[in-house]
């Protein structure tokens, strides 16, 4: 009987079987590194397809920004506030190319399809995030302390996309007057918010102005309770009228 042939004391098939573990494990590990290298030049090549497509639109890069921007979403942006809210972007030349800048006191009315008190209500929540500058009787320019509160709550963004100027004026002289002295307060604050930021051509596309003279959802005496550019003076239903609401909505269109 012939048995297996015999080289330096080991059996020739014994002697196989640790080379042949060996060439096994020696070829896994080639796959497993070829198969890394693979995963590694699809995740490059998705990235640099990504770069050259964010270098041919720019505004991928944009979007994602507005996406982390506009993360609020406050209670009082309800269906009613935020149905209202886009008619005035819409209506009132928000982001509009065309050069028009707010509405007057019958486009508020035609747009807006809602009584004067619940316009107004639709501000109340905004109790805590807006402010109510003040001017004197028959004036449109902004003393200091409205300059300085003016400057306080458009800094005060917090992520917030639109800021709003709703001014009006007490029913003290004759209606055309009330109009056009209720959109010089609304451009006084717009001029003061652009001198601020040294004309940002972004504020087109941010603020939108209504100024609603004294036909249009006047204030009660509760907006006193408001912050105010002159705290020390007696509140009235006069002066609370003689005013520019300013404040950013945080609500998603």
């Amino acid at each position: 009987m012939t048995g297996p042939m015999i080289t330096n004391g080991d059996p020739v098939g014994a002697a196989d079987e640790p080379r042949r573990s060996v060439l096994l494990a020696g070829l896994a590990g080639a796959g497993a590194t070829g198969l890394f290298l693979v995963v590694m030049l699809l995740s490059i090549h998705s990235s640099v397809a990504g770069a050259a497509e964010r270098l041919k639109n720019p505004a991928i890069k944009e979007d994602s920004k507005v996406a982390i921007a506009d993360h609020a979403e406050l209670p009082y942006c309800t269906p009613q506030f935020k149905k209202v809210l886009e008619r005035v972007l819409h209506s009132c030349g928000l982001g509009d190319s065309s050069g028009r800048r707010g509405c007057k006191p019958t486009d508020v009315k035609t747009f807006a399809e809602i009584n004067d008190d619940d316009f107004n209500a639709l501000f109340r929540p905004l109790k805590d995030r807006g402010a109510v500058i003040l001017f004197k009787t028959g004036k449109y320019e902004l003393e200091e302390g409205a300059k300085r509160l003016v400057e306080d709550r458009f800094r005060d963004r917090r992520g917030a996309r639109y800021f709003f100027i709703v001014a009006r004026a007490s029913k003290v002289g004759n209606v055309d007057r009330n109009r056009a002295l209720s959109q010089q307060r609304a451009n006084s604050v717009m001029f003061h918010i652009k001198d601020i930021t040294r004309d940002d051509p972004e504020l087109e596309k941010q603020v939108g102005m209504l100024w609603l003279g004294a036909e249009y959802a006047q204030f009660s005496t509760e907006y006193c309770a408001w912050i105010t550019s002159s705290p020390d003076e007696k509140c009235t239903e006069q002066a609370i009228n003689q005013s520019a609401l300013v404040s950013w909505v945080d609500c998603r269109l």
